[in-house]
């Protein structure tokens, strides 16, 4: 297996209950590193841009109100198929049908209110990482 890059968001509803720590353990437990990682407080414009992909969706409002409501934590993620294996730690988007020990499961509020982001292709890791960090932030 290729060791790759991924990127993560620990999002409001996370970090407003101090699970920042939390999550980066299940992270790290799972064989992932933290190559890089800020605590920012979105913009609605900063929020608008990143979630453009979802801008005709009946969401994408209040998706970007709540990635503006606290701060969250971007980061990015090293380690052998990273982007399957977050996914993995993260769970299924909907907390009730995610599987015991993922971190939705354990944290989620709602579908909504899922705790994390992960990237879901190579495509789209670079893109992310991109958006939030400099290739000089990339510590590995």
């Amino acid at each position: 297996m290729a060791i790759q890059r991924t990127f993560s968001i620990i999002k409001p509803d996370a970090t407003n209950r101090n699970l920042t720590g939390a999550i980066n353990a299940k992270f790290e437990a799972a064989g992932l590193r933290i190559v890089a990682q800020k605590r920012i407080q979105l913009t609605m414009a900063q929020a608008g841009e990143f979630y453009g992909v979802h801008k005709e969706r009946p969401f994408f409002g209040e998706l970007c109100e709540f990635m503006c409501s606290a701060p969250i934590v971007a980061q990015v993620l090293e380690g052998e198929d990273a982007i399957a294996k977050n996914r993995e730690v993260m769970g299924a988007t909907n907390p009730a049908d995610a599987a015991d020990g993922t971190i939705r499961k354990e944290y989620a509020l709602s579908i909504g209110e899922n705790s994390v982001h992960g990237s879901d292709a190579p495509e789209t890791a670079a893109v992310e990482i991109a958006f939030f960090f400099s290739g000089l932030e990339l510590v590995g």
